[in-house]
């Protein structure tokens, strides 16, 4: 019987499920830590970029001289004098007069200073030839297509069954439509780089990057470079969500403009430029189709989805992927449809997939549950799978049934008046609502190298990246165990390339496929003596048994809402998790903690507004794009049950970083429907939202 295990107090780990405090703490809170803005060169340079200010079409002239009679400006690149390059789509930076969306990069101002190159950024004049432009996503598309396969390389459409039949026959029917708006990541740190060209004509930049290694290979293939010549230093990262995972415009114009200009360049997007070129979650129009008994028993779940790519290139979340193993049914049918607009190109953002799209199969859960008058903690959990209903593989554990179970206990669900609009305290109506979570428990090749050194104490190198999820610590951790010596003997260095390599922080995978990396190097040189030792995990996951591998959790919340004002409080947050076995109770905590206030502003408050006739988001700057403070989420908690699983990595983990978001915005949305009888089928829900409620 699995059992919640609270965080504990904080105390000093020993190895793996130790609650070791950050092995960098003194490092950031002193200042000492270096970002990639922060190091220093000789002669450096500053670049501001200029943004398209039409949503599509080519620019006819540009004129650079008042830029240029700016003191300190010393250049001003743009399509006719950049270098060349070998890129395409985003990446393929000022190598055309074409404009594909409002906000691309088309010049960028280099200067002496950042200030002039700023002020000379504004001057710079360029006259286009304006053409119609089509930025908004809708239903009735006429240019909706099937992409060829989703993010990462999954199927577009799956069917099993006969699911129109099966519908068609189901006693109780959900039939409603989901939507979700543009949502932007913001790190705290923005994307910036350092870069500069080395006399023998090698490349390196300090980066703000998710992955130095794929930094490097990308970097390498723009400017024809051996890989090797390519170095990319990264060791603090100041957050990411996804938009780092992949390099962006702003690291190759950086390394652009220092080969043009010769000396070394600094270039940081601003925040407001944060919401054009560094990625961000689509927009999405989801129909969801359940077909069931009168017990709840699902003999149909069908959810087409329509989302947006840009024309640049093609991207198409998975948003569909996780209604193919979440519950048991006869017959299911999930599809994918984009829509090529003059918007800049969507890119990975906390959760991708699973984030939006199951929020709406645990919304029409929830009303399927109202439909059949059963709770719906026990709807869930009487459509719980034997095996992976898309592959048929056994699960390699599944913890669905006691997060929701023992989430229900701790939060108080029962007893529970299912009646909407029950239960009033003063002017406040008073809701609860459940959603499940899933994420893939993934596990990618990585390369480690464990050293011991005359001293006593060890040093491990991976080119790993600590994107301030504690990268290093749980490494540390890790090393620790394998080598079986305290923490304090071994220090982990991460976030260069010249380390062994090492795939993305993201997929939540980094502490699976890095940890299994170190593990293995450091048992290696513990076993096998020597100085050093080296391990490779490709083989080893190439090889893994054919099972299904996911995390789980159940989200509990409960909102007061007010009526007459409109104003939604959010009174309560709960999850519970079966992650595996947890290797840092204070880190975990931490992001799981973090990822269910990224599913309050989804839920209530983040929302990418756009200008149809612009063709762009107005909202561009933290003033007007909304997201949780601390006053919205006083009261979240985060736990987990106990999870052994054998069939994942030496640690027995699964990921963490992204779980957490996953069924947060549904939670809400369902506690709101409680609390006043409405269904909200479009976030952010408002104010007006509530308002128009109550009023019809």
């Amino acid at each position: 019987m699995s059992t919640i295990l609270q965080p504990p107090a904080h105390h000093p780990g020993t190895a793996i499920g130790g609650a070791l405090s950050r092995v960098e703490g003194r490092e950031k809170v002193t200042g000492q830590a270096t970002y990639a803005y922060e190091y220093r060169a000789e002669e450096v340079a500053y670049a501001s970029v200029v943004q398209a200010s039409i949503a599509r079409g080519e620019i006819l002239a540009l004129d650079p001289a008042r830029a240029l009679a700016v003191d300190g400006v010393l250049s001003v690149l743009w399509c006719e004098n950049a270098p060349r390059l070998h890129a395409e789509g985003e990446l393929a930076v000022l190598q055309s007069r074409r404009v594909a969306y409002r906000g691309q990069i088309v010049a960028a101002v280099l200067a002496d200073s950042l200030e002039a190159a700023r002020h000379a950024q504004r001057l710079v004049a360029i006259e286009y030839r304006q053409e119609p432009h089509d930025a908004v996503l809708r239903p009735d598309h006429p240019g909706l297509y099937r992409p060829e396969h989703v993010n990462p390389n999954l199927e577009t459409d799956t069917e099993q069954g006969d699911f129109d039949a099966d519908f068609a026959r189901a006693e109780v029917r959900v039939d409603e439509t989901y939507s979700t708006p543009w949502l932007h990541n913001n790190p705290m740190e923005p994307h910036a780089t350092l870069a500069l060209w080395q006399a023998d004509g090698g490349l390196t930049v300090y980066d703000s990057t998710q992955g130095a290694t794929p930094t490097r290979t990308v970097l390498a293939e723009v400017f024809g470079l051996e890989p090797e010549r390519v170095r990319v230093i990264s060791p603090h990262v100041g957050g990411g969500f996804g938009s780092k995972g992949t390099p962006r415009p702003l690291v190759v114009l950086a390394a652009m403009a220092a080969r043009a200009l010769r000396r070394p360049v600094k270039l940081a997007a601003t925040r407001q430029e944060m919401f054009a070129y560094t990625g961000y979650r689509t927009p999405t129009i989801q129909r969801l189709r359940l077909g069931a008994d009168r017990d709840g028993r699902l003999l149909a779940i069908g959810h087409d989805v329509i989302e947006q790519t840009s024309t640049l290139e093609e991207f198409a979340e998975q948003t569909a992927t996780p209604t193919r193993m979440m519950y048991r049914s006869a017959s299911r049918r999930t599809t994918h449809r984009l829509a090529r607009l003059d918007v800049p190109t969507p890119s990975w953002m906390r959760a991708p997939g699973e984030c939006p799209g199951m929020y709406a199969l645990e919304s029409a859960i929830d009303e399927l549950a109202s439909a059949c008058g059963i709770d719906p903690v026990e709807l869930r959990i009487r459509n719980e799978p034997e095996v992976d209903p898309e592959t048929g593989h056994p699960f390699s554990s599944r913890g669905l049934v006691a997060c929701l179970r023992q989430g229900a206990e701790r939060f108080g669900w029962h007893p529970r008046d299912p009646t909407p609009g029950a239960r009033r305290e003063g002017r406040w109506l008073v809701g609860t609502g459940v959603a499940a979570s899933t994420y893939p428990a993934r596990r990618r090749p990585a390369q480690a190298l464990a050293r011991r050194l005359p001293d006593g104490t060890y040093e491990v190198e991976i080119a790993a990246a600590d994107i301030g999820t504690g990268a290093r610590t749980v490494l540390t951790q890790i090393a620790a165990e394998a080598l079986e010596v305290a923490p304090e003997r071994v220090r982990v260095r991460v976030g260069e390339s010249s380390f062994p390599a090492a795939p993305v922080a993201g997929g939540s995978a980094g502490t699976s496929s890095w940890g299994s990396a170190v593990f293995a190097a450091c048992r290696r040189l513990r076993e096998e003596g020597g100085q050093q030792a080296r391990a490779d995990t490709a083989r080893e996951v190439e090889s893994q048994a054919a099972l299904a591998r996911h995390a789980f959790g159940a989200q509990f919340a409960e909102v007061r809402v007010n009526p007459a004002s409109g104003e939604i409080r959010l009174a309560r947050l709960l999850g519970v998790f079966a992650a595996g076995r947890i290797v840092n109770p204070l880190l975990a905590r931490s992001q799981l903690i973090g990822g269910m206030i990224m599913g309050v502003g989804m839920a209530l408050l983040e929302e990418g507004v756009l200008d149809g006739a612009f063709g762009d988001v107005v909202n561009h700057d933290l003033a007007s794009y909304h997201i949780a403070t601390y006053a919205d989420v006083a009261n979240v908690k985060a736990c987990w049950i106990d999870e052994d699983d054998p069939h994942l990595n030496p640690m027995g983990s699964k990921g963490i970083g992204e779980i957490g978001i996953v069924g947060t915005a549904a939670a809400i949305t369902n506690a709101l429907h409680h609390a006043t009888g409405r269904r909200f089928r479009r976030l952010p829900v408002r104010i007006e939202d509530i308002l128009a409620a109550e009023r019809s």
